[in-house]
C-alpha cells in the first residue's frame, strides 16, 4: 500500500509492507530502559486497557506486555500486522491486531485506558484523529507520545549512515535529528491537556548486520526505494560500514515522551 503524504519526504511514495519482514527482523531495537520508563510512569500496566496506534510488527505491545496491560494494536499496513501476529503467536502474547488506519477506526468509545503512539504521531490527520481519541479514551484516560531517533551530529557511524540515506533519498525527512521534545499539534491541545513531557539519551547496542537492517528496514530506504537503488545501496552500506565501525558497537540516541490527559 503506497502512501503520499507531502508533510512527509515531500510526497514520495512509501510502503511499509515492502520490508515488514525486515522491520519484524531488525526494528525490535527499543533498550529496556525505553519500556521501563513508561511503566514506571504507571502507564501500560496491570489492569489498564492500551490501544497502540501504529503498532508496527507491534513492537510495543509485545515488549510491555510482561507490564500487565490489555493491548490492542492497529496499523495502516496489512503486511506489518501480519508480522505481528506470527510475532505475537510465537511468544505466546494474547494480543490483538487490526490492520486499519487510524483516521478510520471504528472502536466503542470509553474504551481505553491508555493510547500510545510510537514512532507515529506525525502521520495522523490530528483534526479528524484528535476527537476521536479523546472520544476511544475512558475518563482521565491518556494519550502517550513516544519517539526514539539516532543523533546524526554526535554519533559518527549514524551520521554516515544518514549522508549515505540521503544519497539515495535527498527528499527523506526523517532525519538531521537532534533532541526535542515531541512536537504537539494544535489541534491535540483542543482535546487532550499536557500533563508532562521528558527526553533522554540511551545508548543502543547493534552489530554491523543489526544496523544495516536497522537501516534498511526504514521508510527512506526499503520502504520507498526501488529495488536497483536499494540493491545499490546495500552494497554501499555494507561497504561503509566495513569501514567505519567495529562489529559491536552502541548508536547514540535520544527518547522522548509526552503524556496528555483527555479534556
Amino acid at each position: 500500500m503506497d502512501i503520499k503524504d507531502k508533510r512527509i519526504d515531500d510526497g514520495k511514495a512509501f510502503d511499509w509492507g515492502r520490508t515488514s519482514e525486515e522491520y519484524a527482523k531488525f526494528r525490535d531495537i527499543y533498550p529496556e530502559e525505553f519500556y521501563r520508563k513508561i511503566a514506571d510512569l504507571g502507564l501500560c500496566v496491570d489492569g489498564q486497557v492500551v490501544l497502540d496506534l501504529g503498532t508496527g510488527t507491534g513492537v510495543l505491545p509485545r515488549f510491555m506486555y510482561k507490564y500487565g496491560a490489555k493491548w490492542t494494536g492497529t496499523d495502516i499496513s496489512p503486511e506489518q500486522i501480519e508480522q505481528a501476529k506470527i510475532l505475537a503467536e510465537k511468544e505466546n502474547k494474547d494480543i490483538g491486531f487490526i490492520a486499519c488506519s487510524t483516521e478510520e477506526l471504528d472502536l466503542p468509545d470509553n474504551t481505553f485506558d491508555i493510547i500510545t503512539a510510537c514512532q507515529c504521531f506525525w502521520y495522523f490527520d490530528h483534526d479528524k484523529v484528535s476527537p476521536m481519541l479523546s472520544r476511544l479514551l475512558r475518563p482521565g484516560g491518556k494519550l502517550v507520545i513516544l519517539y526514539m531517533a539516532w543523533l546524526p551530529e554526535e554519533d559518527k557511524i549514524a551520521g554516515e549512515s544518514e549522508k549515505l540515506i540521503l544519497k539515495y533519498n535527498p527528499s527523506w525527512s526523517g532525519g538531521r535529528e537532534y533532541r526535542h521534545p515531541i512536537n504537539i499539534p494544535e489541534a491535540v491541545y483542543r482535546h487532550f491537556d499536557m500533563k508532562y513531557s521528558e527526553e533522554y539519551d540511551l545508548k543502543v547496542p547493534f552489530t554491523k548486520e543489526t544496523w544495516h537492517g536497522r537501516v534498511r528496514a526504514s521508510r527512506g530506504i526499503g520502504a520507498s526505494l526501488a529495488p536497483d537503488e536499494l540493491k545499490r545501496w546495500d552494497e554501499e552500506h555494507r561497504a561503509l560500514l566495513d569501514r567505519i565501525a567495529p562489529e559491536n558497537f552502541d548508536v547514540l540516541h535520544y527518547a522522548a515522551i509526552a503524556i496528555l490527559e483527555k479534556k
